[in-house]
């Protein structure tokens, strides 16, 4: 037999060994399970919070529910894909709390006050705000930090352009409506710093030095 005769038989060989041979399964590493759950701890926390905010109370019970809710929502739901940076600055997570917790309470009593006051409803606006960054995660938190403030909600949202378009109480005159447009520019600034990627960093300090 010649060699052009063994060639066949022996790729036939290599080819049945080959498909013979056991699939060995990818398994994690540590590092990776570790970088795995640092990247979602941003989406758990701010899913715990969106839980205890809606309760109305920061419990201890409220807090573990939430966590629990937070894990089967992240494990047994599908939720799309969003791209999270793994970063978490502690100081300018608290900041935004602080802020968050501040604005919350300040627009109830503005709402209640509008709503006992004897005089005509002022006028509501939709406003469009460009967002400077292209993160769907600080789109999503954005809008739902300011659906919750009462006053404002997300009546619709562009994704490809990043644009978030609110139902505003009380935006009488354009002032009104600039100072609407920039208080939504700054809750996403807070965020970007809290949670934000360096791409998302690097766009909102490049605005901000071109004012």
């Amino acid at each position: 037999m010649s060699a052009h005769d063994s060639q066949p038989t022996s790729a036939a060989a290599s080819t049945k060994s080959a498909v013979n041979q056991p699939v060995t399964e990818h398994r994690a590493s540590r590092s990776e399970v570790r970088g795995r759950v640092w990247q979602q701890l941003p989406l758990l926390l701010g899913l715990v919070v969106l839980w205890a905010v809606l309760w109305g109370q920061f419990s201890w019970l409220n807090i573990l529910t939430g966590f629990i809710v937070a894990i089967l929502v992240t494990r047994v739901l599908y939720l799309p894909p969003a791209d999270i940076s793994g970063r978490l600055n502690i100081w300018y997570s608290l900041v935004f709390l602080a802020h968050f917790i501040l604005d919350v309470t300040v627009a109830s009593f503005m709402v209640a006050f509008q709503a006992l006051n004897p005089r005509p409803i002022p006028t509501s606006s939709v406003i469009a705000v460009q967002l400077r960054t292209r993160s769907d995660f600080v789109m999503t938190l954005d809008a739902i930090a300011m659906s919750l403030v009462p006053g404002s909600i997300v009546v619709e949202v562009d994704r490809e352009r990043a644009i978030l378009y609110f139902h505003t109480f009380d935006t009488t005159t354009a002032a009104d409506v600039e100072a609407m447009r920039a208080k939504v520019l700054v809750v996403e600034t807070r965020i970007v710093r809290a949670i934000g990627s360096k791409d998302d960093l690097a766009r909102i300090h490049e605005t901000e030095a071109a004012r």
